[in-house]
């Protein structure tokens, strides 16, 4: 079984608590035999996938296999060609360097509806989207890297995984639905 969620922002990806305050996916009605098939931190959103099979970690998540992850970035400014530029050939963090990825700035806008708490907002300063295309996924990476390029990450939204990509999925936030054999297929191309 392959599960699909658009995972709530505030929502840790695991089913047990470590505080009675965090909110975690045992409330979200999942199957008690799936688990997630890597993570999303608490305050990032989107895509995430739920198995009852351990093959699909070491298939989508290990930087060899080369499978992309797009995520829909909102940062704080509008960043300079030189750092969209620093993004794309990786970034040097204080515990490692990251692989090189595809990054653009994405015109329009795209549709999200407002985040619930709404994410931090200054008059003075715009904010713009990206939308970076990783293999890997450390900790709170892409976080860290648009941090070290000058452009705080306002909120973070994991787009796609492969060619499956949540928009088509129709998933409102804390939605779930195992993914049909066509849907696989665009996981994996």
């Amino acid at each position: 079984m392959l599960i699909a969620i658009n995972k709530p922002y505030g929502v840790l990806s695991q089913f047990t608590k470590e505080h009675p305050s965090h909110r975690t996916l045992a409330e979200l009605g999942l199957p008690a035999s799936v688990y997630p098939i890597g993570r999303l931190d608490s305050d990032s959103e989107g895509l995430l996938l739920l198995s009852d099979e351990g093959r699909w970690n070491q298939q989508l998540l290990h930087p060899t296999k080369g499978h992309e992850r797009t995520y829909h970035v909102q940062v704080e400014g509008i960043p300079a060609p030189e750092a969209i530029t620093r993004l794309t050939r990786g970034v040097q963090l204080p515990d490692f360097h990251t692989l090189p990825c595809k990054v653009q700035l994405l015109e329009p806008t795209p549709p999200y509806p407002p985040r619930v708490p709404p994410i931090r907002e200054r008059k003075s300063i715009p904010t713009s989207w990206l939308a970076m295309k990783l293999v890997e996924g450390k900790n709170r990476q892409v976080r860290r890297m648009t941090a070290a390029v000058g452009y705080p990450t306002l909120r973070l939204i994991r787009a796609a995984m492969g060619k499956l990509e949540l928009a088509r999925l129709d998933l409102e936030p804390g939605q779930w639905r195992e993914l049909t054999a066509g849907q696989i297929k665009l996981l994996l191309a």
